[in-house]
């Protein structure tokens, strides 16, 4: 199954946790196929003195939509991510990576929305994405 992930970090070595994250679920998930270039963008959601690295990858794997999802938050995990709000609110993040489109399927679980529900309102997603698409 091709699907497209969203990454994005804006604390530490942004570059650095990014390229991390990718070799992970290389390993782990499926094989990376595409990766946009870096983007860089302000805060969403939040304020926050820290840019954002963001950068989109397509990858094929054998693993359902939620076992994906499961798998790619247990690298958030390993990797010192902690909750993604505070307060109701978004938070700095070592990385965030979110599935962006799972083929063609139209999911609308409370863990999962694919394809991602905020995706077009941001540009720091849908240029990187645009870059890979094909």
């Amino acid at each position: 199954m091709k699907v497209y992930l969203g990454l994005g970090s804006n604390i530490g070595d942004k570059k650095g946790n990014i390229d991390y994250a990718i070799r992970k679920i290389d390993e782990l998930l499926g094989t990376v196929k595409r990766k946009s270039g870096y983007f860089e963008s302000l805060p969403w959601g939040f304020e926050s003195k820290n840019d954002f690295i963001n950068v989109a990858i397509m990858i094929e794997t054998d693993l359902d939509p939620l076992e994906l999802l499961y798998q790619l938050q247990q690298i958030e995990i390993d990797m010192g991510r902690e909750e993604k709000t505070s307060n109701g609110e978004y938070t700095d993040r070592i990385i965030d990576i979110d599935i962006l489109l799972y083929e063609d399927l139209v999911i609308d679980l409370p863990e999962l929305k694919v394809p991602h529900p905020l995706m077009e309102e941001r540009d720091f997603v849908m240029k990187p994405l645009k870059e890979i698409l094909g």
